[in-house]
């Protein structure tokens, strides 16, 4: 499997693409505007607490206060929040928990209002960014990712991801583990650590100890609702979690984002280094990958499927639901029951790809096209779950009912993926009527005027549907374009555009910018 990772930096923000075998099937936008992601660090003040929902509503400084539930808090809650008081009045003064006595861990079944108390203030990690109308969801067990493993402070347990299945491999990363760890710190070692050696896991750890550091350090200064460690950047993120020797590119086309990218995957995996590159065609990154046509058609209501079979994707307050369309795909009576199966399994794919690529959390409800035979649900069944592991978010899959539904909730930790696909009516801009196609060059005419006469602007270019560049261009000695140079002392570039409405028509500047009128 061939894997690319594509991103469109902007002002506002950057837009990452993955691709796997040239097919779009992940699509993050991370805003500079957005400053609650997943694994930042907080200083909370608790607002309010609600003995009937078992949880509190804490400021971190958003519009809303975000929500942090009992079960969230975390079995040694009671001795972060004793650091944190120690910390800020100057108590304690190490970096490290070394000197640091543990207390208990508090009851799962207990009650909120027996740990916090209005306006204590707590530190926090953001669980779940704001969704829709609701504040982020908050959890004070904290945990700091790196590349190979995850360091839990106030535990000494170490944790193996359950992909890792030799028995061998585990015990070895458990002894590297086991000779580096710092007291009183949990570790999770993940996947990716698997055949590793001492120095990279060495290396991993001391820079997510430096993080904890620099997050003690900032702890005792800190105005309450603000952010006292921030997680990396969504880019980083991605390539931290998915980076493997499968990715074949990565193409950037911001210069300055380009040698932040090569420096974080050199420091992650130096033989990765060189599949980095910046793009440096006139053409959009989007357009010139063709990700801005998959978006288009991966993003609308209705989803075609290569063999005529089509899914309707519909999305309620409450849940999304899918319906699978057999389309023009016809069979006669005898394979009906195989031509189903197989609409099914293709639908399946597609809808994996979907949930990754909109980012649909919650609950999903599937209906696939009736099959009559017990074998084609439960092939159909593991066929989904198979397709479903390369998810890296949690979910759960429950079997076909007996009415050809399939369940599915999947973890949402981000607000979903949502582009409009369609486009507003260029010639009519929605109203339904266009202006009169004869006064078109007279339209044009008075824009000129106003362009180069006005504004002075030099070496623009006129950019019109084929047809009426043919018009324009019409004429062997004195054409439109020629009475222009006349007319105004100087030559206009035109140009055509397929794409464009009939009476549709752009001019750009000497340095490829559309004037914008």
């Amino acid at each position: 499997m061939i894997k690319e990772l594509i991103i469109d930096s902007s002002p506002n923000g950057a837009t990452i693409a993955l691709l796997q075998d040239k097919q779009l099937v992940e699509l993050h936008k991370e805003q500079i505007s957005n400053n609650y992601t997943v694994g930042d660090l907080y200083l909370g003040r608790i607002k309010k607490i609600m003995p009937g929902l078992n949880a509190a509503f804490v400021d971190v400084g958003y519009e809303k206060d975000a929500f942090l539930h009992y079960l969230d808090l975390g079995p040694q809650v009671q001795s972060l929040l004793k650091l944190t008081k120690q910390v800020r009045s100057g108590g304690y003064q190490s970096k490290l928990l070394d000197n640091f006595k543990l207390d208990g861990d508090i009851n799962k079944s207990g009650k909120i209002g027996e740990i916090v108390t209005k306006n204590q203030l707590i530190p926090v990690q953001i669980a779940k960014e704001p969704i829709s109308t609701k504040g982020p969801r908050l959890s004070s067990d904290l945990s700091i990712a790196g590349r190979y493993v995850v360091l839990v402070p106030f535990s000494d347990v170490i944790s193996i991801s359950k992909k890792i299945k030799s028995n061998t491999e585990r015990n070895r990363l458990r002894k590297i583990i086991e000779s580096i760890k710092p007291k009183n710190f949990g570790v999770i070692i993940r996947t990716v650590s698997e055949g590793k050696g001492v120095a990279e896991m060495q290396k991993d750890l001391l820079d997510l100890v430096s993080k904890w550091e620099s997050f003690i350090t900032r702890l005792p200064t800190v105005e309450p609702g603000k952010k006292v460690l921030g997680e990396i950047g969504r880019t980083s993120t991605i390539l931290r979690d998915i980076l493997s020797p499968d990715f074949q590119h990565i193409y950037l086309n911001d210069p300055d984002l380009y040698e932040e990218i090569r420096a974080y995957v050199q420091n992650i995996s130096p033989e990765l280094e060189n599949i980095v590159r910046l793009h440096k065609h006139k053409e959009p990154i989007f357009e010139h990958y063709g990700i801005d046509k998959q978006i288009k058609g991966a993003f609308g209501k209705t989803v075609n499927l290569a063999g005529g079979a089509y899914l309707v994707i519909e999305h309620t307050e409450a849940l999304h639901v899918i319906d699978v369309n057999s389309g023009n795909r016809t069979a006669n009576k005898e394979n009906q029951e195989e031509n189903a199966f197989q609409v099914n399994k293709e639908a399946a794919k597609e809808i994996a790809r979907q949930l990754r690529l909109r980012d649909m959390g919650g609950i999903v409800v599937i209906d696939f096209i009736d099959m009559h035979k017990p074998n084609n649900r439960k092939d159909l069944f593991d066929f989904l779950r198979a397709e479903m592991a390369l998810d890296r978010a949690k979910h759960t899959i429950l079997p076909p009912s007996k009415f050809g539904l399939v369940q599915i909730t999947r973890q949402r930790v981000r607000p979903e993926m949502n582009i409009v696909t369609s486009e507003v009516c260029p010639a009519c801009h929605g109203t339904g009527t266009i202006r009169p196609t004869i006064l078109l060059l007279d339209d044009i005419e008075n824009n000129f005027n106003f362009i180069l006469v006005e504004q002075n602007e030099k070496g623009i270019t006129l950019s019109v549907h084929p047809y009426i560049e043919a018009y324009i261009k019409k004429g062997f000695i004195f054409t439109r374009q020629v009475k222009w140079f006349f007319k105004y002392g100087q030559w206009i570039k035109v140009k055509s555009n397929p794409a464009y409405q009939i009476t549709e028509f752009h001019f750009f500047s000497s340095k490829d910018e559309e004037i914008k009128l």
